[in-house]
């Protein structure tokens, strides 16, 4: 399990509390917003998850850490071993992390309907203390700003870009609030063949059971007739016109979420080795593409 990593690190990790005997660290891949590391002891396999609080992304770990307890209650996420200042520790979940195209597999569906069943309707009963709220469109509004203070690249397409989110805000209308994981990439999704894990609770927070499934659909590439079977599956009852027609608009705002994120990264990320301008394109793009259905 050797390799590179700074020993100033590994030193801040052996130092917690919660370790049987010596350890052995190595870093493992993804996050956007964290550094995440493997850690082995005599105990079993763990992961550490280093990172402080991103007010400009809205991530504050008090929230992250009470959102990850709640969910290892509702048997969707691992156990929380330990929690410092801008560290937790997680038991390691010895699997398979998804990719859109698995996702996509109808076969999954029903587990992927349990799963967020469970974490809008269960987790919100076991959740200790204050935590955040999540509002697409104010995350939207809110990202613009931090984009004109800084004078980003992407000033110029920000009025337009508004202007369509006040139509899909209207578009999407009063919605019943549940608690909700809002980012649902395929790599926060693990399967250890027998079941599937729902992971990192960055952006948590109680909002709207739309965007949860509209982010679902928009980051994993579905199709309208796995759009379609995912809301009949959800909602219990075949999607009428004014369900498809706010789900679309939320997914729409969902894409617009995603591509401002992106924007906002590409001049505050520390992250090393992520490409955000490519991915604001990318994002952009796919925004553009469901406004035009929508607007068909």
């Amino acid at each position: 399990m050797a390799a590179a990593l700074d020993p100033a690190i590994k030193s801040r990790i052996a130092a917690l509390p919660c370790w049987r005997g010596p350890i052995e660290v190595a870093p493992l891949p993804g996050g956007m917003t964290n550094r995440n590391l493997l850690v082995r002891d005599g105990g079993g396999n763990y992961v550490a998850r280093l990172g402080e609080d991103i007010p400009v992304h809205g991530v504050l770990r008090f929230n992250e850490l009470a959102a990850s307890r709640a969910a290892h209650q509702a048997g969707l996420s691992p156990e929380v071993i330990y929690a410092g200042a801008g560290v937790m520790i997680l038991r390691y979940i010895d699997g398979q992390t998804l990719s859109p195209e698995e996702i996509r597999d109808p076969a999954r569906l029903d587990a992927l309907i349990e799963l967020l069943h469970r974490c809008h309707r269960e987790v919100p009963r076991l959740l200790r203390g204050p935590v955040l709220a999540f509002n697409v469109f104010h995350v939207v509004r809110d990202y613009a700003a931090t984009l004109r203070e800084r004078a980003s690249r992407h000033v110029p397409i920000l009025d337009d870009l508004l202007r369509r989110l006040v139509l899909l805000e209207e578009q999407v209308g009063a919605v019943d609030i549940v608690f909700g994981h809002n980012d649902l990439l395929a790599s926060n999704l693990i399967d250890d063949g027998r079941r599937l894990w729902l992971i990192d609770w960055d952006y948590a927070g109680f909002g709207a059971a739309l965007f949860d499934l509209g982010g679902l659909a928009s980051n994993n590439g579905f199709s309208p007739e796995h759009e379609h079977v995912m809301l009949e599956r959800y909602f219990g009852r075949a999607p009428d016109a004014d369900l498809c027609r706010r789900f679309a608009a939320m997914k729409c705002a969902s894409l617009l979420r995603e591509a401002t994120w992106s924007m906002v990264s590409e001049i505050t990320s520390r992250v090393e080795g992520v490409d955000f301008a490519a991915y604001t394109q990318e994002n952009l793009q796919r925004f553009e593409a469901a406004w035009i259905v929508l607007d068909d």
